[in-house]
C-alpha cells in the first residue's frame, strides 16, 4: 500500500460542533487571498467568470459565502443540458460555432466540478488561493484519521463477499455526509481554514469510496494521496 498522511497542524480546529460523529482537532494552514470579483458574462463584461457565473438559473447568488455551497444538482443538471443544447456547435457556423465549442467545453467542465462536493470545495479553495486538487503537501497529520483509514483498507482487503462491504460501505457514507455537511457549514461562514482541512478529509473518504467500487476478493487495496 502507498499511503501519505503528511502536513503541518495547527492550532486552531473547527468552530462548528460535532457532525454525527466526534470531531477531532487538525488543521492545516491555508494562504488566504482576496476572494475573486465574480462577473455575470453579460456581453461587455471584462475580468474572469467562475463556474457559478455559467449557470445563472440555478446559481443565482454566485458561489459562498454570498451563495451557498449545498447546490440542488438536478436543477443544475436541467439548466446544464439546456445551455449546452444552445451552445452545441452543430447549431452555429464560422467563428460563432469556434465560440460555441469553447462554451460547450466550458460548460461541461464546470458542470463536472459543481454537481461534485469535493471537486466543488477544490474549484471553490482555488479561487481563494488555496490549491489542494494536486497538491501532495495538502494532507492532515492526524493519527487517528491515519488510523480509521488503514482499518478501513485492512477491512475492505480482508473482505470475502460483497455482503462484508456493506457495514465499510455505511461507515464510509456517514464520513462523506459528515465532511459535505462540515464544508457546508464552514464555506457558508466564510471559514476557508476549516474548508480546506475537511476538504482534504473529504478525498480521503471519497478514495475509500472508490476502493470499494474497485473491490475484487484478495485484491490489495491502494490508497494515493
Amino acid at each position: 500500500m502507498f499511503l501519505k498522511l503528511c502536513t503541518a497542524i495547527c492550532t486552531k480546529c473547527r468552530n462548528f460542533p460535532p457532525v454525527g460523529v466526534a470531531r477531532r482537532k487538525h488543521a492545516i494552514t491555508p494562504i488566504l487571498i482576496p476572494a475573486r470579483s465574480y462577473v455575470s458574462g453579460n456581453k461587455g463584461s471584462t475580468g474572469p467568470i467562475s463556474h457559478y457565473d455559467l449557470f445563472p438559473s440555478t446559481l443565482q447568488a454566485g458561489p459562498p459565502p454570498k451563495g451557498r455551497f449545498g447546490i440542488d444538482v438536478p436543477r443544475l443538471r436541467k439548466e446544464f443540458l439546456q445551455l449546452q443544447a444552445k451552445a452545441h456547435p452543430d447549431m452555429h457556423a464560422g467563428q460563432d460555432k469556434a465560440k460555441a465549442e469553447g462554451l460547450s467545453m466550458r460548460l461541461n467542465e464546470a458542470y463536472r466540478t459543481l454537481q461534485n462536493p469535493l471537486l466543488r470545495a477544490q474549484y471553490l479553495l482555488s479561487l481563494r488561493g488555496v490549491e489542494i486538487a494536486e497538491d501532495e503537501t495538502a494532507k492532515v497529520e492526524d493519527p487517528d484519521l491515519l488510523m480509521e483509514v488503514l482499518d478501513a483498507r485492512e477491512a475492505i482487503e480482508d473482505a470475502q463477499s460483497e455482503d462484508d462491504l456493506t457495514p465499510i460501505k455505511q461507515a464510509n457514507d456517514t464520513r462523506i455526509e459528515d465532511s459535505i455537511s462540515i464544508l457546508d457549514k464552514a464555506f457558508d461562514a466564510d471559514n476557508i481554514e476549516i474548508a480546506t482541512t475537511e476538504a482534504v478529509r473529504l478525498r480521503y473518504w471519497i478514495n475509500i469510496e472508490e476502493s470499494l467500487k474497485a473491490w475484487e476478493k484478495g485484491k490489495p487495496v491502494v490508497l494515493v494521496h
